[in-house]
């Protein structure tokens, strides 16, 4: 197998997601091969080697080729692959439904499992609203959003997204939801602190939900970080006030942890660090290590009871074929046991002040705005006109060696826990190289 072969075989085979494929046939946006992972890094057929310094789309915690991982997927491989979960359990579904139950304090639980990320919001979304319809009060049938929101791509997740490429050639499909503020600290006006702004959207919510919340289920939020919308950091202040709404206002709670749980904002799921917890929790990406496809909606006892009945109606009928998969659950336990074998979430912390340091020179760059990190995600915004930015900073970042794919003119880091000094400092030397060969 060589690169050429892989690449044309590729193209003529394979759609491939979130690109306009004529960019991938004209070179401008380069397909790249790989033959295999180890750690921090992917390889492809001639030996060249990227950093994958965004987690392969955020899912990769531990590396590629985790040997821990490995091994528990090929003892699990000779006990079983997979089984309908209705009518059935199996040992790595139960054992992970009572672990991630444990990581919320028994707050949570009662896991509902799919297979991808917007999958988890559809089932939240439907869960939210079936359990009002069960309580009789069909009328609260709305959902809110934050401004600048991604929550998935199928039709319900994009309901409740606000990123236009994603929804606006699909709105005649879809049942928009109401948006609110963002918390978005870079809306700061002058002499705003970060909670200031997050004060700032919370009265902002008050307001919408005083007037509406007769028809509103649920709100749903990114915990932290809205990340497909540039990586917008805000405090945990507005997650607070925001509980004490939706409890005011008689709405659920919804946080999607997909992308910023796991870890990634400094604690295990970034909701913590305002000490509330919602009504639910949607949980991918990372939860499998980047192994395989997993999602999971954690919920209380409360949403439970109001589907827990004779009449089979008043169940949450919902269904996935591969829903709670044997392989995909075992990947995801041994996860849970390198997070506690190795103390990952402490060990973050200083890999964090690391990745903060290597990127420090970049305050001083004169495109360069709004640096931020929270926890493990760094984040900047460039300064520029230029509409082809982003692929022209990622073709710049893989002539390094590093793989940085931005979000329109917002360049961010999210490596695997793995990382090492060096390849930290290998990260940030291709980030600042990247933006000085650019005329921007």
């Amino acid at each position: 197998m060589s690169n050429s072969d892989l690449l044309q075989r590729s193209l003529a085979a394979v759609w491939h997601p979130c690109t306009q494929m004529r960019q991938h046939a004209s070179g401008e946006l380069p397909l790249i091969p790989i033959a295999g992972g180890r750690g921090v890094w992917l390889y492809d057929f001639d030996g060249k080697r990227y950093l994958d310094a965004i987690s392969s789309w955020w899912v990769n915690l531990f590396g590629h080729g985790n040997p821990r991982i490995n091994a528990a997927l090929r003892e699990q491989l000779d006990e079983l692959e997979h089984v309908i979960l209705a009518g059935f359990t199996h040992r790595p579904v139960v054992e992970l439904s009572e672990r991630l139950s444990g990581l919320t304090g028994g707050a949570l639980g009662h896991c509902f499992y799919a297979s991808d990320g917007a999958s988890a919001t559809e089932i939240a979304l439907k869960m939210s609203f079936h359990s009002w319809r069960n309580r009789g009060r069909s009328k609260k049938n709305r959902f809110l959003c934050l401004e600048g929101s991604y929550h998935g791509e199928t039709v319900g997740a994009l309901a409740v997204t606000d990123v236009a490429l994603f929804k606006d050639a699909y709105a005649p499909l879809i049942r928009a939801a109401a948006t609110v503020p963002t918390p978005d600290a870079r809306r700061a006006h002058g002499g705003e602190t970060p909670a200031d702004v997050a004060r700032r959207a919370a009265a902002a919510l008050e307001y919408h939900l005083e007037q509406h919340h007769a028809q509103i289920a649920a709100l749903i939020v990114e915990p932290l970080v809205q990340c497909a919308s540039g990586m917008a950091m805000y405090d945990p202040e507005y997650l607070r006030l925001a509980r004490a709404l939706c409890d005011r206002y008689e709405t659920h709670l919804i946080c999607d942890e997909i992308a910023v749980g796991c870890g990634r904002t400094g604690t295990f799921f970034a909701h913590e660090q305002s000490g509330i917890q919602p009504d639910f929790l949607c949980l991918s990406k990372g939860i499998s290590g980047g192994y395989l496809p997993l999602s999971v909606v954690l919920t209380t006892d409360a949403v439970y009871e109001t589907f827990y009945d004779d009449a089979t109606a008043r169940g949450f009928l919902h269904s996935h074929s591969y829903t709670g998969n044997a392989l995909a659950c075992r990947a995801a336990l041994a996860t849970l046991d390198i997070f506690e074998s190795d103390n990952v979430l402490a060990a973050n912390r200083a890999r964090a002040t690391k990745l903060a340091a290597a990127l420090a020179p970049l305050a001083d760059h004169p495109q360069v705005r709004h640096l931020r990190q929270r926890g493990m995600i760094l984040a900047f915004d460039v300064a520029t006109a230029d509409p082809a930015f982003s692929r022209r900073f990622y073709r710049a970042a893989l002539d390094r060696g590093a793989l940085i794919r931005p979000i329109g003119n917002t360049v961010y880091l999210m490596p695997p826990y793995v990382v090492s000094d060096e390849e930290i400092a290998h990260i940030g030397q291709s980030t600042k190289d990247a933006l000085e060969v650019l005329a921007i």
